[in-house]
């Protein structure tokens, strides 16, 4: 069995999973990975460093015979070309975010590339659809990264905007294997973003301890900070974090100074180590190609059977 929708379609993969633009993560060596193996990889811009990120995509595409994006992250990336830089790479799809869908769209739509915005809210997806992209990223409030402060979870947003929108939907927040998957196309998606089982991917450059972390987590060992400021953050629960969860006139973005330090330092308490509550279902560090071959096989087995459970009327 294969996929085939409009998502497989408009990004031309195998398998309509998509990875998610993680700063200073979403690199060459992971993004290659994931669009070998059939999925779709992105490349990140969210770090602002806009002269790595030129050679990243110059190195996807000596690794990588199968498509990727580029995302644009707006409230991080400070360059008045990112349009032209992006445009400039080669890319045919990018996904934008943390901003307004009506600041870039039409650019980028105009020299041929399909473009897919990240909402948080009804209304957000409202906008972007009028503003012409091509679909959607809908992002439920368990998924780790930054967040709208009002975060909603997945099972409430996807199928709120689905009823909505006739765009195709790329579904994140919460999902890391076939099951959820298919609980994603059952309440309106056509694909899947994956973050944090990513993060812990064995292609993922992040230091061994924050894997170990994620595969130790339980399902309650996140927390949500800036819930009074913006953007809202999910990250592992850490001492640092933990404090930073009861500071409400406290933004927790002014913690970030020593990331790399937590990234590829290993020191957990450096810094904010943002992570979905999937956390709690990861139990191993898994290759990538292992990773999506499994969604793929769960997905038809788990749709298999349900259709075999509740269709059956003799």
């Amino acid at each position: 069995m294969k996929f085939e929708n409009r998502i497989t379609e408009m990004l031309g993969v195998e398998v309509p999973v998509v990875q998610a633009p993680m700063g200073w993560i979403a690199r060459s060596p992971l993004a290659s990975a994931v669009s070998n193996a059939g999925a779709l990889g992105i490349i990140e811009t969210s770090s602002g460093e806009l002269d790595v990120i030129r050679e990243e995509i110059k190195r996807m595409w000596d690794l990588t015979e199968k498509p990727f994006g580029v995302n644009i992250a707006q409230a991080f990336v400070r360059d008045p070309d990112i349009v032209r830089f992006v445009i400039d790479q080669g890319v045919k799809f990018v996904t934008t975010s943390a901003g307004n869908p009506e600041r870039y769209t039409s650019e980028l739509k105009e020299a041929g590339l399909t473009v897919f915005h990240v909402v948080p809210s009804l209304r957000a997806a409202q906008k972007a659809v009028d503003a012409g992209v091509d679909g959607l990223v809908v992002e439920g409030g368990e998924g780790g990264g930054f967040k709208n402060p009002r975060d909603v979870a997945t099972m409430v947003l996807l199928p709120l905007v689905r009823s909505h929108v006739d765009v195709p939907i790329i579904a994140a927040g919460g999902f890391v294997d076939g099951a959820s998957m298919a609980a994603a196309f059952a309440l309106g998606a056509e694909g899947v973003q994956l973050g944090t089982r990513m993060v812990s991917s064995a292609e993922s450059p992040v230091h061994q301890n924050w894997k170990r972390a994620i595969v130790g987590a339980a399902e309650t060992d996140t927390v949500f900070l800036n819930r009074f400021h913006s953007p809202g953050l999910r990250a592992l629960r850490t001492e640092r974090t933990t404090r930073l969860e009861r500071e409400f006139d406290h933004n927790a973005m002014a913690e970030f100074g020593t990331a790399m330090d937590l990234y590829f330092g290993g020191d957990m308490e450096a810094s904010v180590a943002l992570t979905g509550q999937v956390c709690g279902r990861i139990e191993e560090v898994k290759p990538v190609a292992q990773i999506i071959e499994e969604i793929r096989t769960e997905f038809f087995e788990v749709i298999r059977d349900l259709a075999a459970q509740y269709t059956d009327v003799s």
